[in-house]
């Protein structure tokens, strides 16, 4: 095994920067500074991505050129109790066990550990290499506007290695492409009535990335407080509801305020009963609870049933499994946001699918049910599938280093989750790529954790794979 002292280095270094979904100007600034300071070509464009070049070790100078690839930015979650600012405040990482993780927030291994594996391999002298180019990218998260934004004319790569995988047992040769869709319902209000109000309230669910977590059909937040708002929706008339924080995080809270024109204690007790014994194996964590409260305004009776008809009507979680690949889910969404923006509710929904023509017909049933429900609704943030390319020299070198290295073959994944591969490949066709990376668990929540032990076979499987392309 080789010293990856100095992947978990980098790894509390970056650890301590603000790098948030469109915060990354300083992040950036500290990729740029490490390259100049060890006298590498580095290269930052507007989109903040970061381009590097080291020179191949002697004897490689002829060898296909490698790209290692990953993205700077992570998503920021945080627990309900946690005062943390991620604007300001380093994350604080939590060694026990074998494990690393964060003090109530998201850990940013997704994907700060690509960049530290980056950082500590090109931070060294003593492996041996092709000539070596590092892509850094920005805004992963938040619809890959850093990996849209890349320009392949500066980057001369035949082989890329996206370090952004979160499986050590094998690598990722293709993925699900994606859409967001935006539905949006004006607000209009009525002054407030003499019923009675309350707050509904859910949380404590696991949530997770809505891409590698889908499958295990975990509860939505938003649509457990829509499905009781549904089972009583002659008796009240909504004043706000919100729920989720990101579009590819499956919401984990999720609350709901309303007038009720009966008593509606026996009805949510019912509910509370039958919600909590169904996910008792899924999501056992969840908690659902009802308090009276006071409101001013509610909306109109009809903007209610309209907008409590479409969350309790509107798709969530898995649409179809593939075919072809037993285990990959093929088509999914995840509903993930509820929030008012400038005098509308609006609904973002996270679409993923392998086959172009499921994720189109997924994106209209939800604009029909958005159409009929009297809503403006609009598809954004768009990237395309990354299709596995069976020939691949690349993945064929790959799969012989890491059977010499770890004594078994490795194996052959497609993931039903958006990587950076797909557009990329965009900008950079000729160049074959595969994505791996150490085992991480429950990313996009505040329960992210990363195995070291993980790192370090994967950081090993990095240095051996590179050792052999010749």
């Amino acid at each position: 095994m080789y010293n990856q002292k100095k992947v978990f280095k980098y790894f509390s270094e970056i650890s301590k920067i603000p790098r948030c979904s469109g915060n990354e100007k300083e992040i950036s600034d500290y990729l740029v500074n490490f390259g100049k300071e060890r006298g590498f070509d580095v290269y930052q464009d507007e989109a903040l991505n970061v381009y590097m070049k080291k020179k191949a070790s002697p004897g490689y100078e002829n060898a296909p050129t490698v790209i290692l690839q990953g993205h700077m930015d992570m998503v920021c979650v945080k627990s309900e109790d946690s005062n943390h600012n991620f604007c300001k405040d380093p994350i604080k990482l939590i060694y026990e066990d074998g494990i690393i993780h964060a003090d109530k927030t998201t850990l940013g291994a997704d994907n700060g550990i690509a960049v530290a594996m980056a950082l500590a391999y090109f931070d060294s002298d003593e492996y041996k290499h092709p000539n070596l180019e590092m892509l850094i990218t920005s805004s992963e998260e938040t619809g890959m506007d850093g990996a849209i934004a890349v320009d392949g004319k500066l980057l001369e790569g035949k082989y890329l290695l996206n370090i952004d995988s979160e499986e050590d047992y094998g690598f990722t040769v293709s993925c699900a492409g994606g859409v967001n869709q935006i539905v949006r319902f004006k607000e209009e209000f009525d002054e407030n009535n003499s019923n009675e109000a309350y707050t509904i309230t859910v949380d404590g669910l696991l949530g997770g990335h809505s891409g590698m977590e889908i499958i295990k059909e975990r509860a939505n937040a938003i649509k457990v407080v829509a499905r009781f708002l549904n089972s009583i929706k002659d008796k009240i008339v909504l004043a706000e509801i919100s729920g989720g924080t990101k579009h590819n995080a499956i919401p984990n809270k999720a609350f709901a305020t309303f007038t009720a024109s009966e008593d509606i204690s026996s009805e949510f007790e019912k509910f509370r009963k039958e919600i909590t014994n169904e996910y008792k194996t899924k999501d056992k964590g969840l908690r659902i609870s009802l308090n009276r409260t006071e409101i001013k305004k509610t909306y109109t009776k009809d903007l209610s049933d309209r907008l409590v008809s479409f969350l309790a009507l509107a798709p969530h979680g898995i649409k179809a499994m593939s075919a072809d690949i037993k285990g990959l889910v093929e088509t999914s969404d995840n509903l993930s946001v509820v929030e008012k923006d400038n005098g509308n509710i609006k609904i973002t929904f996270s679409i993923r699918s392998s086959i172009e023509s499921a994720r189109r017909e997924l994106e209209k049933e939800i604009e029909t049910l958005a159409k009929i429900l009297k809503a403006d609704i609009e598809s954004r943030d768009g990237y395309p599938a990354w299709e596995f390319e069976e020939d691949s020299k690349l993945l064929s070198i790959s799969k012989k280093v890491y059977k010499d290295v770890f004594n078994k073959e490795p194996e052959i994944l497609a993931i039903h989750a958006g990587l950076e591969c797909g557009l990329l490949k965009k900008h950079l066709p000729n160049t074959e790529m595969i994505s791996f990376g150490p085992n991480l668990h429950d990313v996009h929540s505040e329960k992210e954790r990363m195995e070291v032990e993980s790192v370090n076979k994967m950081f090993n499987f990095l240095v051996e794979l590179l050792e052999n392309i010749k």
